[in-house]
Order: C-alpha cells, then sequence, then structure tokens
C-alpha cells in the first residue's frame, strides 16, 4: 500500500525563533505586492520586492554564518522552502560581492554596454554629489569597499 502524503511540512529544530520574523517579512512582501503602482516606472514597481527579498535573505544569512544561531539544517530547509535566495548568497560568499543588492546588478546581459551596475561602482570613483539609484532594484550602491 503507497504512504500517504500530507501537506504538512515537517520544520527542523530551531524553527520557532526564527519563524516571527519569516512572518513578518512575509506580511511585508503582501503590503509591498498590493501597493498602488499608479505613477510609478514598470521597474521602479518592483523596488520593495527586491528590498524585503535582499533583508529577508541577508537574515538567513547571518544567523547562519554570521552569528551561528541556526542549525544547518534549518539554514537548508529555509533555502529550499524558498525563504531565502541560494544564489545571492553564494555570491556573498565571495570576495568583492559581500554587500551585493541583487543578482541583477552583476549581470551583463542586462545592462547597456555589457558592464555591471551603476550601484557596483565605488562611491570614490563617482563625482562628488551624484546620487547613484540602480534601475534594477533601486539600490544606491553595494560596492563592497564602500562602508
Amino acid at each position: 500500500m503507497p504512504k500517504v502524503k500530507t501537506s504538512r511540512v515537517r520544520h527542523p529544530e530551531g524553527w520557532e525563533r526564527i519563524e516571527p520574523t519569516l512572518l513578518e517579512f512575509d506580511q511585508q512582501m503582501r503590503d509591498a505586492t498590493s501597493e498602488s503602482h499608479e505613477g510609478k516606472r514598470k521597474a521602479e514597481s518592483l523596488w520593495p520586492v527586491f528590498k524585503i527579498t535582499h533583508q529577508r535573505t541577508r537574515y538567513i544569512y547571518d544567523l547562519y554564518y554570521r552569528k551561528r544561531e541556526i542549525s544547518r539544517e534549518l539554514y537548508e530547509f529555509c533555502l529550499e522552502q524558498g525563504y531565502a535566495d541560494p544564489g545571492l548568497i553564494a555570491k556573498w560568499k565571495k570576495s568583492g560581492y559581500e554587500r551585493l543588492c541583487c543578482l541583477r546588478c552583476i549581470q551583463v546581459r542586462d545592462s547597456n554596454y555589457g558592464g555591471t551596475c551603476i550601484c557596483r561602482v565605488p562611491k570614490s570613483k563617482l563625482e562628488p554629489g551624484t546620487v547613484v539609484e540602480c534601475v534594477n532594484c533601486g539600490c544606491r550602491g553595494c560596492a563592497s569597499c564602500d562602508v
């Protein structure tokens, strides 16, 4: 006789500690997606979604790699369930990408001249007083050398 599959997901140990924060991020995501897009550019309406995704991924990354407060099992569970972006975390582990805002900013095919996004340019290389805002995600600068 085949096993009966249930829709319940078994949460690893330690889930109770991070669940309220993840539920708060989910509520923020729902609010951001239901927000009015009147008067905004097409890409600009997605900026809050990118920001919340970045914050949620950074939260899980910090808990596992920096603070060591969650187990590997819980970390992998969060990646499998889509609470964190594994591609973004993989980039954060590499030198020079510690503050990367989103993966679209390093895609050379998404730029006009085959380079990375303007937010990846160090602020010391820009003219003084220049305000930089990424077209993809609304980031104001995520170069690793900027503190």
